[in-house]
């Protein structure tokens, strides 16, 4: 099994951290997105907890057609190394029906609780605001900013005008002991597109934003709770901002 070093880029034993990548991006990896998911947890050690979104959300979903969410059986679309992380045995999926979070660490239930019943999927009630909470990291490989669902937790807080549908939809889900329920709740409006990327140069100068390699990847660690306070103070002055013009 490969090695890879993930603390050599600040990443603290005992942090708490949500990982987007491609597995592609790294080139050859002996033993694929197990071993990277390996390298992650060890690298936190065991007070620390690795966050995957394990989305699900399309643009087909609304009021008419809203989504119907299974934790143990819905595959998300966020890649094969978070499609793997969730079905492992010591990983806890949030029960959202559209941005659900996959989590292994000591702290995956207080993280994951609840999701569901957030008005938004990505808010204060849920596992992106807790990370920030937990003054944690967001590590992104092969991937760049467009790709950090963090951003839409500032979109959300700060209530931009384009970002949810007007209507609530009424969700089934199903966790993971086969129990169904439907909630009413809030869900994204798709299609919109998004420029995160114009944050990168403002978190590189505040220092929280670090670029370094991981083998083939390109690989950035941002420290969560600065870049929820920068993008939503940046989202004050211009609600338009991270919309792509």
């Amino acid at each position: 099994m490969q090695t890879l070093d993930l603390n050599s880029l600040g990443l603290p034993t005992g942090a708490t951290v949500m990982v987007h990548s491609s597995l592609s991006s790294f080139g050859w990896v002996n033993g694929g997105a197990q071993t990277v998911i390996e390298a992650l947890v060890q690298s936190v050690g065991p007070e620390g907890n690795v966050l995957m979104p394990t989305l699900t959300g399309s643009p087909a979903l609304n009021a008419k057609n809203p989504p119907h969410f299974d934790a143990r059986q819905t595959p998300c679309w966020t890649g094969r190394i978070p499609e793997t992380f969730r079905q492992r045995p010591d990983a806890l999926r949030s029960l959202h029906p559209t941005h659900s979070v996959a989590i292994i660490g000591p702290q995956k239930h207080d993280l994951a609780r609840e999701h569901q019943l957030s008005p938004t999927p990505c808010g204060k009630e849920t596992p992106y605001f807790r990370l920030a909470e937990r003054d944690g990291y967001v590590l992104i490989f092969g991937v760049d900013l467009k790709s950090v669902t963090l951003f839409h937790t500032v979109e959300e807080i700060a209530e931009v005008p384009y970002h949810m549908q007007p209507e609530l939809v009424d969700a089934v889900v199903i966790d993971s002991d086969g129990n169904e329920k439907t909630y009413r709740i809030g869900i994204h409006q798709y299609g919109i597109p998004r420029n995160f990327s114009i944050m990168e140069p403002r978190l590189k100068d505040a220092g929280v934003l670090k670029t370094g390699k991981v083998l083939n990847a390109t690989t950035h660690l941002i420290r969560a709770k600065p870049l929820v306070e920068l993008t939503l103070n940046a989202l004050r002055r211009d609600p338009l901002l991270l919309v792509k013009k």
